[in-house]
């Protein structure tokens, strides 16, 4: 379990959005989330400068006591490869949440607090939305979502939020793609037993791909993408939902 929990592996897989501007169509991103407190793999990670043409971090990027030195060596190996954006998740705040958004700030990391940010290329843009996770100024529900100005209502969105369960909250989900994490697959899936959480959510949510109906009155679905993430909570051990980050591949149509 705790060999399980110190292995790295990325999943390669290609997500086709119908809104994506054709001047996206192959437009790489490395997605990764809850990093706790493991080191990133500076080898593996570095050989993909190049080839990736951006980071999203899906939250939980350090934990209360994890080395602060480690987030920093972190965030800048991320932002040497590609422009990185970044959102919070639970144990952000639980850590000294200052100086965690200094260091992520300061090491070039494009925090993202309930905004949108305008992603171009080649005269192309889809917007990224990054969620806060609700612990920030007291508040204990999510914000709402901020409103893109003067955009086209049908230009392609994408979200970045730690926690899926954020979905469940929502009436409407007006993008193609939510990145999200927290979940851990489940971090230990005994025979027979499995895993069980406190939300019922999870049992079903729990890491891959899933349709969730965006409720716009488009009749379309959005594709949620539940990453087992890279770290582990509470114990360094994993069983039956191996460690994981993301290479996505962003495709305009889906083929026939």
């Amino acid at each position: 379990m705790v060999r399980n929990a110190f292995k790295n592996r990325i999943i390669a897989e290609e997500i086709f959005l119908e809104t994506l501007p054709a001047s996206f169509d192959g437009y790489r991103i490395l997605f990764i989330t809850d990093i706790h407190r493991r080191r990133l793999p500076s080898d593996m990670l570095k050989a993909l400068k190049g080839k990736v043409d951006a980071v999203f971090a899906g939250g939980d990027l350090t934990e209360k006591n994890s080395p602060l030195d480690r987030l920093a060596e972190n965030m800048e190996l991320l932002v040497s490869i590609a422009p990185t954006y970044a959102v919070h998740g639970n144990h952000d705040y639980k850590a000294d949440i200052e100086l965690v958004d200094e260091i992520i700030r300061n090491s070039g990391v494009r925090l993202l607090l309930d905004e949108n940010v305008l992603i171009e290329r080649k005269g192309g843009a889809f917007w990224l939305t990054g969620v806060d996770f609700p612990k920030r100024g007291g508040k204990t529900a999510y914000a709402p979502l901020p409103a893109l100005s003067g955009s086209d209502p049908d230009v392609c969105r994408i979200f970045l939020v730690h926690d899926p369960m954020w979905l469940s909250q929502r009436r409407t989900v007006p993008g193609e793609l939510v990145l999200s994490g927290h979940t851990h697959g489940g971090q230990v899936i005994l025979p027979l037993i499995g895993s069980k959480r406190v939300e019922s959510f999870y049992d079903h949510y729990k890491a891959g791909m899933y349709p969730w109906p965006r409720n716009d009155g488009s009749g379309a679905t959005a594709q949620v993408l539940i990453s087992r993430g890279f770290g582990t909570a509470h114990l360094p051990i994993r069983w039956g939902s191996p460690a994981e980050m993301h290479v996505l591949t962003l495709r305009c149509k889906e083929p026939v």
